[in-house]
């Protein structure tokens, strides 16, 4: 059967989301419709949800105007996977490190925003990333880059890191990273992220 996927379009690389979500279903032969999320009302009918990076203040204050944010709550609970990014990484984690982010408390970890400097040092770096297909390094974008304090909980995953950082986990069905995996043409984390959880409650690929 077809699945649905969502992306959270309030903010952020909605349309690169969207065209890496195919990449990796192609990739991992499912079929997959991308809706764009603007209002509530829609998230309760995807299988899979993407929070892109953007402001984090602003993105807070919209999906919890919008009525999404407790939709995206219901949507993690069901154990639905979510791939947050970046300001998405933020929103959804238990602790943002900002009074002004009202959290969605989905992945416990504690952020620091901005951690790798403003927009003028954006860099691109090679991660070693667990869980990934294949051995090669994933080529991580950072652009006013989180980084994630502390990760000490025994829910969370650590994937990967950087300069001694934890910049992408997994906390039960949701990842988080730190950078943007959306810029590149490489899928594979949306794959981890979305097709291989086993923890996933996904249609099972024999039944389509």
């Amino acid at each position: 059967m077809t699945l649905r996927a969502g992306v959270v379009a309030v903010q952020g690389d909605v349309a690169e989301h969207a065209a890496a979500i195919e990449r990796a279903a192609a990739a991992h032969d499912r079929t997959i419709d991308v809706e764009e999320i603007r209002t509530a009302g829609a998230v309760p009918d995807c299988d899979v949800l993407a929070l892109p990076g953007g402001e984090s203040t602003t993105i807070s204050r919209l999906l919890h105007d919008e009525g999404i944010a407790a939709e995206i709550e219901a949507h993690v609970a069901a154990g639905k996977p979510l791939f947050a990014t970046c300001a998405g990484l933020i929103v959804a984690a238990s602790d943002a490190g900002d009074d002004r982010v009202d959290e969605l408390g989905l992945i416990d970890v504690t952020v620091e925003r901005n951690a790798f400097g403003r927009q003028a040092d954006s860099f691109e770096a090679p991660l070693d990333v667990q869980g990934l297909a294949d051995d090669a390094p994933f080529p991580a974008v950072f652009i006013r880059a989180p980084a994630i304090d502390d990760a000490s909980s025994a829910a969370v995953d650590v994937l990967a890191t950087w300069d001694g950082r934890p910049v992408a986990v997994r906390d039960g069905p949701v990842v988080g990273t730190a950078f943007h995996p959306e810029l590149t043409r490489d899928s594979r984390i949306h794959g981890l992220a979305f097709f291989e959880n086993d923890d996933a409650v996904l249609p099972s690929a024999a039944a389509e």
